[in-house]
């Protein structure tokens, strides 16, 4: 790994993933590495500068690495996420998913919601959920290992901030992560 010039994390809803890349700016040598595997190997590439796209995570993310020349020998290095900065994607994701980081049984959980389809992730895995409308909005009912959970979904009365997601867990509120 001594041609590596860039690392990224990507949190997606199945977990956050580490992007590595390795670029041999004499070789034209590309090497991308998701959580540690191999993903992309172009050993002898005359055009130094491009583009490597690859699959992220469970969902198959599409991810681009772009490779740009600044000035005689030096590179810029940018990871694109769905055709967005990484930046203006988390941006973007942190309005339409919530994310949770409790402590169960011994081991840490990252509960994640993604309000568009109210699909609940928990350390990188779907979890079977079921539904219902109440009073004051609707609840999505899941278990981690023995403990009874559930996401609430209420009006917050402001049109701006929309609806307000709420984690319980055993009857405890948990706090949402800043993630």
């Amino acid at each position: 790994m001594s041609d590596l010039v860039a690392v990224w994390e990507v949190a997606l809803s199945d977990g956050v993933h580490k992007i590595e890349f390795e670029h041999g700016t004499t070789s034209g040598k590309r090497v991308v590495y998701v959580d540690g595997k191999e993903i992309i190997r172009k050993d002898w590439m005359f055009k130094l500068v491009g583009k490597e796209a690859f699959p992220v995570g469970a969902s198959q993310t599409k991810a681009t690495i772009n490779i740009d020349a600044v000035s005689g020998f030096a590179y810029e290095y940018t990871l694109e996420v769905n055709g967005k900065s990484l930046k203006k994607y988390m941006e973007n994701r942190s309005k339409t998913t919530n994310t949770w980081v409790l402590h169960v049984d011994g081991e840490d959980c990252r509960v994640v919601l993604e309000k568009d389809t109210m699909d609940v992730w928990c350390n990188g895995k779907k979890l079977e959920t079921a539904g219902e409308f109440v009073d004051d909005g609707t609840e999505t009912h899941f278990t981690i290992g023995n403990h009874d959970c559930c996401i609430k979904a209420v009006s917050s009365g402001k049109r701006r901030e929309g609806i307000i997601h709420t984690l319980i867990m055993d009857e405890r509120e948990i706090p949402e992560s800043s993630e």
